[in-house]
Protein backbone atom coordinates (compact mmCIF):
# COMPACT_ATOMS: atom_id res chain seq x y z
CA UNK A 1 0.00 0.00 0.00
CA UNK A 2 2.76 2.50 0.61
CA UNK A 3 4.43 1.94 -2.88
CA UNK A 4 0.41 2.87 -3.93
CA UNK A 5 0.54 5.79 -2.08
CA UNK A 6 3.94 7.24 -3.86
CA UNK A 7 2.19 7.45 -7.32
CA UNK A 8 -1.25 9.22 -6.07
CA UNK A 9 -0.01 12.00 -4.15
CA UNK A 10 1.62 13.83 -7.18
CA UNK A 11 -1.86 13.69 -8.97
CA UNK A 12 -3.79 14.17 -5.37
CA UNK A 13 -1.90 17.11 -4.16
CA UNK A 14 -3.18 19.07 -6.79
CA UNK A 15 -6.83 19.15 -5.77
CA UNK A 16 -6.22 17.98 -2.05
CA UNK A 17 -6.87 21.26 -0.46
CA UNK A 18 -9.62 24.02 -0.55
CA UNK A 19 -8.55 26.95 -2.66
CA UNK A 20 -10.50 30.24 -3.18
CA UNK A 21 -10.93 31.27 -6.98
CA UNK A 22 -9.69 34.87 -7.92
CA UNK A 23 -13.07 37.44 -8.68
CA UNK A 24 -14.11 36.64 -12.24
CA UNK A 25 -14.91 40.54 -12.48
CA UNK A 26 -13.55 43.81 -10.80
CA UNK A 27 -17.27 44.95 -10.15
CA UNK A 28 -17.23 45.62 -6.48
CA UNK A 29 -20.74 43.31 -6.21
CA UNK A 30 -19.31 40.41 -7.75
CA UNK A 31 -18.23 38.25 -4.16
CA UNK A 32 -15.34 35.87 -4.10
CA UNK A 33 -16.70 32.59 -4.03
CA UNK A 34 -14.94 28.98 -3.06
CA UNK A 35 -13.80 26.84 -5.93
CA UNK A 36 -15.06 23.10 -5.46
CA UNK A 37 -13.79 20.62 -7.17
CA UNK A 38 -16.94 18.50 -8.07
CA UNK A 39 -17.22 14.74 -8.48
CA UNK A 40 -19.97 12.53 -10.92
CA UNK A 41 -23.05 14.30 -10.58
CA UNK A 42 -26.19 12.39 -11.44
CA UNK A 43 -29.85 12.91 -10.98
CA UNK A 44 -31.24 9.97 -9.78
CA UNK A 45 -29.47 6.73 -8.67
CA UNK A 46 -25.51 6.30 -7.98
CA UNK A 47 -23.25 3.49 -7.01
CA UNK A 48 -19.82 4.53 -5.94
CA UNK A 49 -17.40 1.31 -5.05
CA UNK A 50 -13.75 0.12 -5.75
CA UNK A 51 -13.85 -0.79 -8.90
CA UNK A 52 -15.63 0.32 -12.26
CA UNK A 53 -17.18 -3.01 -13.04
CA UNK A 54 -19.15 -3.49 -9.83
CA UNK A 55 -20.01 0.11 -9.88
CA UNK A 56 -21.42 -0.34 -13.50
CA UNK A 57 -23.38 -3.67 -12.73
CA UNK A 58 -25.14 -1.95 -9.71
CA UNK A 59 -25.73 1.18 -11.39
CA UNK A 60 -27.90 -0.86 -14.07
CA UNK A 61 -29.15 -3.13 -12.23
CA UNK A 62 -31.19 0.17 -10.54
CA UNK A 63 -31.21 0.89 -14.53
CA UNK A 64 -33.57 -2.01 -14.41
CA UNK A 65 -35.68 -1.13 -12.00
CA UNK A 66 -33.92 -2.78 -9.16
CA UNK A 67 -33.30 -1.15 -5.76
CA UNK A 68 -30.72 -0.18 -3.75
CA UNK A 69 -30.46 -3.79 -1.53
CA UNK A 70 -30.87 -5.02 -5.29
CA UNK A 71 -27.48 -3.58 -6.32
CA UNK A 72 -25.97 -3.64 -2.88
CA UNK A 73 -26.24 -7.94 -3.56
CA UNK A 74 -24.34 -7.45 -7.35
CA UNK A 75 -21.66 -4.89 -6.07
CA UNK A 76 -21.13 -6.79 -3.05
CA UNK A 77 -20.19 -9.98 -5.67
CA UNK A 78 -18.95 -8.12 -8.33
CA UNK A 79 -16.22 -6.61 -5.94
CA UNK A 80 -15.47 -10.58 -4.84
CA UNK A 81 -14.43 -11.26 -8.73
CA UNK A 82 -12.84 -8.07 -9.67
CA UNK A 83 -11.20 -6.70 -6.50
CA UNK A 84 -9.98 -9.84 -4.47
CA UNK A 85 -8.21 -7.89 -2.64
CA UNK A 86 -10.78 -7.39 -0.47
CA UNK A 87 -14.14 -8.30 -2.37
CA UNK A 88 -15.21 -11.70 -1.39
CA UNK A 89 -17.46 -14.58 -0.52
CA UNK A 90 -15.15 -15.59 1.85
CA UNK A 91 -15.34 -12.99 4.24
CA UNK A 92 -17.92 -10.67 5.65
CA UNK A 93 -18.90 -6.97 6.68
CA UNK A 94 -21.46 -4.33 7.58
CA UNK A 95 -24.81 -2.64 6.20
CA UNK A 96 -26.05 0.67 7.47
CA UNK A 97 -29.43 1.57 5.31
CA UNK A 98 -32.13 4.64 5.63
CA UNK A 99 -35.41 3.50 3.50
CA UNK A 100 -37.24 6.27 1.31
CA UNK A 101 -39.66 6.34 4.69
CA UNK A 102 -37.08 7.16 7.09
CA UNK A 103 -37.07 3.37 8.38
CA UNK A 104 -33.29 2.69 9.62
CA UNK A 105 -31.23 -0.58 10.55
CA UNK A 106 -28.74 -2.60 10.28
CA UNK A 107 -27.41 -5.15 9.48
CA UNK A 108 -24.22 -7.84 10.78
CA UNK A 109 -22.70 -10.28 8.37
CA UNK A 110 -19.78 -10.63 10.25
CA UNK A 111 -17.44 -13.39 10.93
CA UNK A 112 -17.84 -15.70 13.89
CA UNK A 113 -15.19 -17.93 15.48
CA UNK A 114 -15.57 -22.15 14.73
CA UNK A 115 -17.24 -23.96 17.42
CA UNK A 116 -13.83 -25.66 18.01
CA UNK A 117 -12.04 -22.22 18.89
CA UNK A 118 -10.79 -21.24 22.35
CA UNK A 119 -9.27 -17.99 23.97
CA UNK A 120 -5.68 -19.11 24.12
CA UNK A 121 -5.64 -20.91 20.69
CA UNK A 122 -2.83 -18.47 19.21
CA UNK A 123 -0.51 -18.34 22.40
CA UNK A 124 2.66 -20.80 23.25
CA UNK A 125 3.02 -23.60 25.85
CA UNK A 126 4.80 -20.36 27.73
CA UNK A 127 1.28 -17.74 27.68
CA UNK A 128 3.27 -16.20 23.92
CA UNK A 129 1.32 -14.69 21.11
CA UNK A 130 2.83 -17.35 18.11
CA UNK A 131 3.42 -14.72 15.34
CA UNK A 132 1.18 -15.26 12.45
CA UNK A 133 -1.11 -17.75 13.20
CA UNK A 134 -3.77 -15.38 13.46
CA UNK A 135 -2.83 -13.96 10.08
CA UNK A 136 -1.67 -17.13 7.96
CA UNK A 137 -3.17 -19.73 6.88
CA UNK A 138 -6.42 -21.83 7.56
CA UNK A 139 -6.36 -21.42 11.73
CA UNK A 140 -6.43 -17.43 10.55
CA UNK A 141 -10.19 -18.15 8.65
CA UNK A 142 -13.31 -17.23 10.51
CA UNK A 143 -16.50 -18.37 9.23
CA UNK A 144 -17.83 -16.54 6.47
CA UNK A 145 -20.61 -14.08 6.21
CA UNK A 146 -20.86 -12.56 3.18
CA UNK A 147 -23.27 -15.05 1.42
CA UNK A 148 -25.56 -14.56 4.67
CA UNK A 149 -25.26 -11.10 4.03
CA UNK A 150 -26.55 -10.50 1.06
CA UNK A 151 -29.00 -13.49 1.31
CA UNK A 152 -30.46 -12.07 4.07
CA UNK A 153 -30.40 -8.40 2.25
CA UNK A 154 -32.05 -10.09 -0.68
CA UNK A 155 -35.04 -11.59 1.48
CA UNK A 156 -35.88 -8.49 3.16
CA UNK A 157 -35.19 -5.93 1.02
CA UNK A 158 -35.04 -6.95 -2.61
CA UNK A 159 -37.38 -6.89 -5.71
CA UNK A 160 -35.77 -8.54 -8.19
CA UNK A 161 -35.10 -11.86 -8.51
CA UNK A 162 -31.52 -13.46 -7.40
CA UNK A 163 -31.20 -14.68 -11.09
CA UNK A 164 -31.45 -11.53 -12.78
CA UNK A 165 -29.16 -9.83 -10.16
CA UNK A 166 -25.94 -12.14 -10.34
CA UNK A 167 -26.21 -13.09 -13.92
CA UNK A 168 -24.01 -10.30 -15.33
CA UNK A 169 -21.74 -11.07 -12.20
CA UNK A 170 -21.38 -14.64 -13.69
CA UNK A 171 -20.61 -13.29 -16.80
CA UNK A 172 -18.61 -10.75 -15.79
CA UNK A 173 -16.38 -13.65 -13.98
CA UNK A 174 -16.43 -16.03 -17.52
CA UNK A 175 -15.43 -13.07 -19.62
CA UNK A 176 -12.85 -11.75 -16.85
CA UNK A 177 -11.82 -8.15 -15.74
CA UNK A 178 -9.13 -5.74 -16.62
CA UNK A 179 -6.06 -5.26 -14.12
CA UNK A 180 -5.44 -2.31 -12.99
CA UNK A 181 -2.05 -0.79 -12.75
CA UNK A 182 -2.99 -0.78 -8.94
CA UNK A 183 -3.98 -4.09 -9.24
CA UNK A 184 -0.44 -5.40 -11.11
CA UNK A 185 1.44 -3.67 -8.22
CA UNK A 186 -0.42 -5.39 -5.26
CA UNK A 187 -0.10 -9.34 -7.09
CA UNK A 188 3.47 -8.69 -7.66
CA UNK A 189 3.74 -8.12 -3.77
CA UNK A 190 1.76 -11.45 -3.30
CA UNK A 191 1.48 -13.86 -5.65
CA UNK A 192 4.79 -15.94 -4.58
CA UNK A 193 2.86 -15.64 -0.83
CA UNK A 194 -0.08 -17.36 -2.61
CA UNK A 195 1.94 -20.08 -3.80
CA UNK A 196 3.37 -20.71 -0.11
CA UNK A 197 0.65 -20.66 1.75
CA UNK A 198 -2.10 -22.82 -0.48
CA UNK A 199 0.79 -25.42 -1.04
CA UNK A 200 -0.33 -25.12 -4.79
CA UNK A 201 0.23 -22.77 -7.82
CA UNK A 202 -3.84 -20.99 -7.92
CA UNK A 203 -5.63 -18.25 -10.08
CA UNK A 204 -3.24 -15.24 -8.37
CA UNK A 205 -0.24 -16.99 -8.21
CA UNK A 206 0.39 -15.71 -12.07
CA UNK A 207 1.69 -12.51 -12.30
CA UNK A 208 -0.51 -10.81 -14.01
CA UNK A 209 0.38 -7.50 -15.43
CA UNK A 210 -1.92 -4.08 -16.17
CA UNK A 211 -4.41 -4.61 -18.72
CA UNK A 212 -4.07 -8.47 -18.47
CA UNK A 213 -7.48 -10.17 -18.29
CA UNK A 214 -8.51 -12.24 -15.09
CA UNK A 215 -10.74 -15.17 -15.46
CA UNK A 216 -12.45 -16.75 -13.00
CA UNK A 217 -14.35 -19.77 -14.28
CA UNK A 218 -14.28 -21.16 -10.65
CA UNK A 219 -16.07 -18.27 -9.24
CA UNK A 220 -18.67 -18.50 -12.09
CA UNK A 221 -19.45 -21.66 -11.10
CA UNK A 222 -19.81 -20.94 -7.68
CA UNK A 223 -22.44 -18.30 -8.47
CA UNK A 224 -24.34 -20.28 -10.91
CA UNK A 225 -25.10 -22.91 -7.92
CA UNK A 226 -25.64 -20.30 -5.76
CA UNK A 227 -28.26 -18.91 -7.93
CA UNK A 228 -29.42 -22.13 -8.15
CA UNK A 229 -30.00 -23.35 -4.29
CA UNK A 230 -29.50 -19.78 -2.27
CA UNK A 231 -27.80 -19.64 0.49
CA UNK A 232 -27.71 -22.91 1.21
CA UNK A 233 -25.25 -23.41 -1.69
CA UNK A 234 -22.39 -21.74 0.61
CA UNK A 235 -23.75 -23.01 4.02
CA UNK A 236 -24.61 -26.85 3.60
CA UNK A 237 -24.10 -27.57 -0.39
CA UNK A 238 -21.54 -28.55 -2.33
CA UNK A 239 -19.46 -25.59 -2.01
CA UNK A 240 -19.80 -25.49 1.85
CA UNK A 241 -18.64 -29.05 1.49
CA UNK A 242 -15.54 -28.14 -0.57
CA UNK A 243 -14.23 -25.11 1.42
CA UNK A 244 -14.70 -27.15 4.71
CA UNK A 245 -12.22 -30.10 2.99
CA UNK A 246 -10.00 -27.72 1.97
CA UNK A 247 -9.36 -25.65 4.85
CA UNK A 248 -9.87 -29.32 7.19
CA UNK A 249 -6.77 -30.60 4.45
CA UNK A 250 -4.87 -27.38 5.73
CA UNK A 251 -5.02 -28.06 9.56
CA UNK A 252 -8.17 -25.69 10.04
CA UNK A 253 -10.69 -26.27 12.36
CA UNK A 254 -14.16 -24.79 10.74
CA UNK A 255 -16.80 -27.95 10.26
CA UNK A 256 -19.89 -28.27 8.02
CA UNK A 257 -21.70 -27.70 11.63
CA UNK A 258 -19.91 -24.33 11.70
CA UNK A 259 -20.86 -23.41 8.21
CA UNK A 260 -24.71 -24.45 8.55
CA UNK A 261 -25.38 -22.70 11.89
CA UNK A 262 -24.02 -19.73 10.39
CA UNK A 263 -26.56 -16.81 10.01
CA UNK A 264 -26.28 -12.73 9.41
CA UNK A 265 -28.02 -10.40 12.34
CA UNK A 266 -29.93 -7.33 11.88
CA UNK A 267 -29.02 -4.61 14.53
CA UNK A 268 -30.27 -1.33 15.75
CA UNK A 269 -27.51 1.07 14.37
CA UNK A 270 -25.56 3.94 16.75
CA UNK A 271 -27.13 6.93 16.25
CA UNK A 272 -26.34 10.68 17.59
CA UNK A 273 -26.30 14.27 16.85
CA UNK A 274 -24.18 16.07 15.89
CA UNK A 275 -24.65 20.18 15.46
CA UNK A 276 -27.60 19.77 13.06
CA UNK A 277 -27.11 16.61 11.74
CA UNK A 278 -28.20 13.11 12.53
CA UNK A 279 -25.46 10.47 11.63
CA UNK A 280 -26.31 6.62 11.83
CA UNK A 281 -23.21 4.25 11.89
CA UNK A 282 -22.93 0.81 12.95
CA UNK A 283 -23.08 -1.00 16.04
CA UNK A 284 -21.22 -3.41 17.88
CA UNK A 285 -19.26 -5.19 16.84
CA UNK A 286 -18.08 -2.97 15.05
CA UNK A 287 -16.91 -0.06 16.73
CA UNK A 288 -17.00 2.44 14.07
CA UNK A 289 -20.49 4.10 14.98
CA UNK A 290 -19.50 3.90 19.08
CA UNK A 291 -16.19 5.45 18.24
CA UNK A 292 -17.14 7.77 15.72
CA UNK A 293 -19.99 9.15 18.08
CA UNK A 294 -17.64 9.71 20.88
CA UNK A 295 -15.22 12.10 18.71
CA UNK A 296 -17.93 13.97 16.99
CA UNK A 297 -19.42 14.84 20.15
CA UNK A 298 -15.88 15.33 21.78
CA UNK A 299 -15.11 17.98 19.24
CA UNK A 300 -18.78 19.59 18.79
CA UNK A 301 -17.83 22.15 21.75
CA UNK A 302 -15.03 23.52 19.67
CA UNK A 303 -15.02 25.71 17.04
CA UNK A 304 -13.25 23.79 14.35
CA UNK A 305 -14.44 25.52 11.67
CA UNK A 306 -13.23 28.70 12.61
CA UNK A 307 -9.85 27.44 13.24
CA UNK A 308 -9.57 25.91 9.86
CA UNK A 309 -9.19 22.89 7.57
CA UNK A 310 -5.74 20.71 8.72
CA UNK A 311 -4.95 23.53 11.40
CA UNK A 312 -3.33 22.77 14.21
CA UNK A 313 -6.02 23.50 16.54
CA UNK A 314 -8.04 21.49 14.70
CA UNK A 315 -5.54 18.56 14.20
CA UNK A 316 -5.31 18.71 17.70
CA UNK A 317 -8.50 18.77 18.99
CA UNK A 318 -9.44 16.04 16.83
CA UNK A 319 -6.42 14.19 17.72
CA UNK A 320 -7.03 14.13 21.19
CA UNK A 321 -10.35 12.75 21.00
CA UNK A 322 -9.70 9.99 19.01
CA UNK A 323 -6.75 9.01 21.36
CA UNK A 324 -9.51 8.70 24.08
CA UNK A 325 -12.05 6.80 22.15
CA UNK A 326 -9.97 4.38 20.38
CA UNK A 327 -8.16 3.99 24.65
CA UNK A 328 -12.05 3.44 25.46
CA UNK A 329 -12.83 1.01 22.16
CA UNK A 330 -9.52 -1.29 23.58
CA UNK A 331 -11.62 -2.22 26.88
CA UNK A 332 -15.38 -1.97 26.30
CA UNK A 333 -15.95 -3.32 22.86
CA UNK A 334 -16.61 -6.38 21.47
CA UNK A 335 -19.66 -8.79 20.63
CA UNK A 336 -22.91 -7.60 22.17
CA UNK A 337 -23.98 -11.31 22.14
CA UNK A 338 -21.37 -11.92 24.34
CA UNK A 339 -20.47 -8.76 26.23
CA UNK A 340 -22.34 -6.04 27.83
CA UNK A 341 -21.46 -2.51 25.87
CA UNK A 342 -22.72 0.55 27.86
CA UNK A 343 -22.80 2.26 25.13
CA UNK A 344 -25.37 5.14 26.04
CA UNK A 345 -22.92 5.81 28.83
CA UNK A 346 -19.51 6.07 26.42
CA UNK A 347 -21.63 8.35 23.63
CA UNK A 348 -22.95 10.60 26.77
CA UNK A 349 -22.19 14.54 27.17
CA UNK A 350 -21.35 14.09 30.68
CA UNK A 351 -19.11 11.59 29.88
CA UNK A 352 -17.24 12.61 26.86
CA UNK A 353 -17.03 16.30 28.71
CA UNK A 354 -14.95 14.73 31.76
CA UNK A 355 -12.80 12.39 29.42
CA UNK A 356 -11.69 15.88 27.16
CA UNK A 357 -11.38 17.83 30.41
CA UNK A 358 -7.29 16.68 30.35
CA UNK A 359 -7.06 18.39 26.69
CA UNK A 360 -4.90 21.25 26.67
CA UNK A 361 -4.00 23.29 23.87
CA UNK A 362 -0.39 23.49 24.95
CA UNK A 363 0.62 20.22 24.63
CA UNK A 364 -0.11 16.91 23.87
CA UNK A 365 -1.73 13.98 26.48
CA UNK A 366 0.45 11.64 26.20
CA UNK A 367 -1.35 8.13 25.79
CA UNK A 368 0.99 6.33 28.67
CA UNK A 369 -1.18 8.86 30.86
CA UNK A 370 -4.71 8.26 28.78
CA UNK A 371 -6.54 4.56 29.56
CA UNK A 372 -9.67 3.97 29.27
CA UNK A 373 -12.52 6.32 31.07
CA UNK A 374 -14.11 4.78 34.34
CA UNK A 375 -18.00 3.78 34.32
CA UNK A 376 -19.47 3.22 37.44
CA UNK A 377 -21.05 -0.44 37.66
CA UNK A 378 -19.30 -1.30 34.42
CA UNK A 379 -18.04 -5.06 34.14
CA UNK A 380 -16.31 -6.61 31.87
CA UNK A 381 -7.52 -2.85 7.97
CA UNK A 382 -7.77 -4.17 4.58
CA UNK A 383 -11.51 -3.82 3.52
CA UNK A 384 -13.39 -2.27 0.85
CA UNK A 385 -16.70 0.06 0.81
CA UNK A 386 -19.12 1.13 -1.24
CA UNK A 387 -22.18 3.81 -1.49
CA UNK A 388 -25.37 3.17 -2.82
CA UNK A 389 -28.59 5.78 -3.42
CA UNK A 390 -31.69 4.95 -5.87
CA UNK A 391 -34.15 6.52 -7.39
CA UNK A 392 -37.11 5.21 -5.17
CA UNK A 393 -34.55 7.33 -2.30
CA UNK A 394 -32.99 4.40 -0.53
CA UNK A 395 -29.44 5.09 0.46
CA UNK A 396 -27.09 2.38 1.91
CA UNK A 397 -23.55 2.05 2.87
CA UNK A 398 -21.64 -1.13 3.03
CA UNK A 399 -18.37 -2.06 4.24
CA UNK A 400 -16.80 -5.57 3.58
CA UNK A 401 -13.72 -7.46 4.29
CA UNK A 402 -10.90 -10.39 3.82
CA UNK A 403 -9.32 -8.45 7.16
CA UNK A 404 -5.74 -8.42 5.67
CA UNK A 405 -4.46 -7.95 2.22
CA UNK A 406 -6.07 -11.01 0.27
CA UNK A 407 -7.06 -12.07 3.73
CA UNK A 408 -5.37 -15.27 5.09
CA UNK A 409 -3.65 -15.60 1.54
CA UNK A 410 -5.86 -18.86 1.27
CA UNK A 411 -7.36 -19.04 -2.15
CA UNK A 412 -9.71 -21.98 -3.14
CA UNK A 413 -9.33 -22.40 -6.67
CA UNK A 414 -12.18 -24.85 -7.45
CA UNK A 415 -14.28 -22.18 -5.81
CA UNK A 416 -12.37 -18.90 -7.32
CA UNK A 417 -12.22 -16.89 -4.01
CA UNK A 418 -9.70 -16.01 -0.71
CA UNK A 419 -10.74 -16.79 2.46
CA UNK A 420 -10.33 -14.46 5.20
CA UNK A 421 -8.00 -13.96 8.43
CA UNK A 422 -10.71 -12.29 10.85
CA UNK A 423 -9.50 -14.48 13.60
CA UNK A 424 -6.63 -11.66 14.12
CA UNK A 425 -8.97 -9.52 14.92
CA UNK A 426 -9.74 -11.03 18.21
CA UNK A 427 -7.60 -10.29 21.02
CA UNK A 428 -5.28 -13.15 20.97
CA UNK A 429 -4.06 -11.82 23.98
CA UNK A 430 -4.65 -8.77 26.17
CA UNK A 431 -2.65 -6.05 25.76
CA UNK A 432 -0.94 -7.61 22.82
CA UNK A 433 -1.26 -5.52 19.52
CA UNK A 434 -3.12 -7.18 16.39
CA UNK A 435 -2.13 -6.30 12.76
CA UNK A 436 -3.41 -3.31 12.64
CA UNK A 437 -1.38 -2.18 16.23
CA UNK A 438 -5.00 -2.49 17.77
CA UNK A 439 -5.07 -3.32 21.60
CA UNK A 440 -7.67 -5.47 22.81
CA UNK A 441 -8.93 -6.72 26.31
CA UNK A 442 -11.08 -9.09 27.82
CA UNK A 443 -14.41 -7.82 25.92
CA UNK A 444 -13.03 -9.16 22.20
CA UNK A 445 -11.22 -12.23 23.79
CA UNK A 446 -11.95 -15.63 21.40
CA UNK A 447 -15.13 -17.52 22.35
CA UNK A 448 -16.91 -20.17 20.08
CA UNK A 449 -19.06 -18.73 17.80
CA UNK A 450 -18.22 -15.04 18.63
CA UNK A 451 -18.20 -12.20 16.26
CA UNK A 452 -15.06 -10.72 16.26
CA UNK A 453 -14.35 -6.84 16.55
CA UNK A 454 -14.10 -4.62 14.17
CA UNK A 455 -13.15 -1.19 12.79
CA UNK A 456 -15.62 -0.80 10.19
CA UNK A 457 -17.68 2.48 10.16
CA UNK A 458 -20.88 2.46 7.11
CA UNK A 459 -22.43 5.39 7.72
CA UNK A 460 -25.39 7.39 6.65
CA UNK A 461 -25.91 11.36 7.49
CA UNK A 462 -29.20 12.90 7.85
CA UNK A 463 -29.29 17.09 7.55
CA UNK A 464 -32.83 18.77 8.68
CA UNK A 465 -34.41 15.17 8.81
CA UNK A 466 -33.74 14.22 5.18
CA UNK A 467 -31.16 12.16 3.74
CA UNK A 468 -28.11 13.36 2.96
CA UNK A 469 -24.83 11.65 2.52
CA UNK A 470 -23.50 8.03 2.40
CA UNK A 471 -20.03 7.38 3.64
CA UNK A 472 -17.77 4.81 4.23
CA UNK A 473 -13.90 3.45 3.79
CA UNK A 474 -11.41 1.00 3.74
CA UNK A 475 -8.56 1.20 5.87
CA UNK A 476 -8.30 -1.19 9.29
CA UNK A 477 -7.48 0.90 12.34
CA UNK A 478 -7.46 4.02 10.10
CA UNK A 479 -11.49 3.87 8.98
CA UNK A 480 -13.25 6.11 12.06
CA UNK A 481 -10.90 8.64 11.76
CA UNK A 482 -11.08 8.95 7.41
CA UNK A 483 -14.87 8.56 8.21
CA UNK A 484 -14.63 11.12 10.75
CA UNK A 485 -12.49 13.69 8.66
CA UNK A 486 -14.46 13.37 5.45
CA UNK A 487 -18.08 14.16 7.01
CA UNK A 488 -16.00 17.51 8.88
CA UNK A 489 -14.51 18.36 5.56
CA UNK A 490 -18.70 18.24 4.05
CA UNK A 491 -19.98 19.97 7.23
CA UNK A 492 -17.86 22.11 9.21
CA UNK A 493 -15.29 22.83 6.06
CA UNK A 494 -17.58 23.20 3.10
CA UNK A 495 -16.30 21.30 0.61
CA UNK A 496 -18.15 19.20 -1.83
CA UNK A 497 -18.07 15.11 -1.69
CA UNK A 498 -15.53 14.95 -4.38
CA UNK A 499 -13.37 17.19 -2.56
CA UNK A 500 -13.81 15.84 0.87
CA UNK A 501 -12.42 12.45 0.08
CA UNK A 502 -9.12 14.29 -1.75
CA UNK A 503 -8.57 16.35 1.04
CA UNK A 504 -5.08 14.65 3.08
CA UNK A 505 -5.93 12.91 6.29
CA UNK A 506 -4.53 12.20 9.61
CA UNK A 507 -4.89 9.42 12.03
CA UNK A 508 -4.54 8.47 15.93
CA UNK A 509 -5.31 5.58 17.50
CA UNK A 510 -4.30 5.37 21.44
CA UNK A 511 -1.34 2.97 20.91
CA UNK A 512 1.33 3.84 19.79
CA UNK A 513 1.06 7.24 20.68
CA UNK A 514 1.97 8.52 17.04
CA UNK A 515 -0.07 10.74 14.75
CA UNK A 516 0.60 9.31 11.31
CA UNK A 517 -0.12 12.03 8.24
CA UNK A 518 -0.54 11.75 5.23
CA UNK A 519 3.30 11.64 2.99
CA UNK A 520 4.41 14.87 1.71
CA UNK A 521 0.89 17.02 1.39
CA UNK A 522 1.08 18.91 5.36
CA UNK A 523 3.02 21.33 5.35
CA UNK A 524 6.44 21.36 6.96
CA UNK A 525 5.88 24.18 9.74
CA UNK A 526 2.48 23.31 10.70
CA UNK A 527 4.32 19.31 11.63
CA UNK A 528 6.79 20.87 13.60
CA UNK A 529 4.61 22.95 15.65
CA UNK A 530 2.79 19.97 16.78
CA UNK A 531 6.28 18.25 17.40
CA UNK A 532 7.01 20.79 19.73
CA UNK A 533 3.69 20.25 21.58
CA UNK A 534 4.90 16.99 22.22
CA UNK A 535 2.92 15.14 19.51
CA UNK A 536 5.10 12.16 17.60
CA UNK A 537 4.70 12.39 13.79
CA UNK A 538 5.01 9.59 11.42
CA UNK A 539 4.86 10.98 7.71
CA UNK A 540 7.32 8.86 6.54
CA UNK A 541 6.17 5.63 6.75
CA UNK A 542 2.63 5.89 6.51
CA UNK A 543 0.45 4.32 4.40
CA UNK A 544 -2.76 5.32 2.45
CA UNK A 545 -5.34 6.26 5.32
CA UNK A 546 -8.65 5.08 3.89
CA UNK A 547 -10.40 4.85 0.15
CA UNK A 548 -13.41 6.72 0.91
CA UNK A 549 -16.27 6.42 -0.96
CA UNK A 550 -19.10 8.72 -0.60
CA UNK A 551 -22.31 10.20 -1.83
CA UNK A 552 -23.33 13.65 -1.24
CA UNK A 553 -27.37 15.05 -1.83
CA UNK A 554 -26.56 18.66 -3.11
CA UNK A 555 -29.00 21.60 -2.82
CA UNK A 556 -30.69 20.93 -5.85
CA UNK A 557 -31.38 17.42 -5.01
CA UNK A 558 -28.93 15.95 -7.39
CA UNK A 559 -26.24 13.33 -6.09
CA UNK A 560 -22.45 14.10 -6.24
CA UNK A 561 -20.24 10.97 -5.61
CA UNK A 562 -16.89 11.17 -4.25
CA UNK A 563 -14.65 7.82 -5.35
CA UNK A 564 -11.22 8.25 -3.82
CA UNK A 565 -8.58 8.41 -6.23
CA UNK A 566 -5.81 6.58 -3.94
CA UNK A 567 -7.54 3.60 -5.63
CA UNK A 568 -8.98 2.42 -8.70
CA UNK A 569 -12.78 3.68 -7.24
CA UNK A 570 -15.29 4.98 -9.45
CA UNK A 571 -18.70 6.42 -9.32
CA UNK A 572 -21.50 5.42 -11.93
CA UNK A 573 -25.10 6.77 -11.45
CA UNK A 574 -28.10 8.02 -14.15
Amino acid sequence: MKKIALICWASLCLFSCKKESKPLTTTPQKQTTPTINRGLITKKAMVVSARKEASKIGKEIMQQGGNAYDAMVATEMALAVAFPFAGNLGGGGFMVYRNANGEIGALDYREKAPLAATKDMYLDKDGNVIPNKSQVGAMAVGVPGTVAGIFAVHKKFGSLPIETILRPVVDLAKKGYAVTEKQQKRFEKYHKVFTEVNQDTVLYSTPFKANDTVVNLGLARTLERMIQNGKDEFYKGKTAQKLVAYLQERGGIITLEDMAKYEAKWRTPVTFKYKDLKIISMSPPSSGGVCLAQIMKSIEPFDIKQYGHNSQKAIQIITEAERRAYADRSFYLGDPDFVNIPIDTLISEKYLHNRMESFSFDKATPSSDMSYGNLPGYESDDTTHYSIVDHYGNAIAVTTTLNGAYGSKLYVDELGFFLNNEMDDFSAKPGVPNMFGLIGAEANAIAPEKRMLSSMTPTLVEKDGKFWMTVGTPGGSTIITSVLQTILNVSEFGMGMQEAVNAPRFHHQWLPDVVTFEPNVFDTQLLDSLKQKGYHINQQKSRIIGKVDGILVLPDGTLEGGADKRGDDTAMGF
